[in-house]
């Protein structure tokens, strides 16, 4: 039952793993779309200092993110069961949506929740997605 972190990617702001394996059910910590060094995928700051903050590059980083760490313990997107979503505005739901439904579908994608939050860990995210997989043990 033991957690995994991975080196490559970005590390988490805690003290906790990024992917945790518990029997037949692997555990994904919240991610966004950071990078190892810290910088953000779909979030651009203008040359006025303004940022551009683009949530289906955000969705599209967070769910590939999430098959990378679901590959480091030998799953796959196919093998997600659940997922939570969490969007800083609403009104971001529709980009949101329309990417989600490249990697998942209604007949054999996850169950999934969406909320609205205040606010996530940097001011350039607008999305952050934590994720169940279910594989069973070999």
């Amino acid at each position: 039952m033991e957690g995994k972190t991975i080196t490559h990617k970005a590390q988490p702001l805690g003290n906790y793993p990024h992917v945790r394996r518990v029997g037949d059910f692997i555990y994904v910590s919240g991610t966004s779309s950071r990078r190892k060094d810290n910088t953000h995928v779909g979030a651009v700051e203008g040359e006025d200092g303004i940022w551009q903050l683009d949530i289906e590059a955000q969705t599209h980083a967070v769910i590939e993110n999430i098959g990378e760490l679901l590959q480091s313990v030998g799953a796959d997107l196919s093998n997600v069961v659940d997922i939570v979503t969490f969007l800083v505005d609403m009104k971001d739901f529709k980009g949101y949506n329309k990417v989600y439904g490249t990697f998942f579908n209604s007949k054999t994608g996850p169950t999934r929740t969406t909320v609205a939050v205040h606010q996530l860990p940097h001011p350039n995210l607008l999305i952050e997605i934590k994720a169940i997989a279910y594989l069973p043990v070999s």
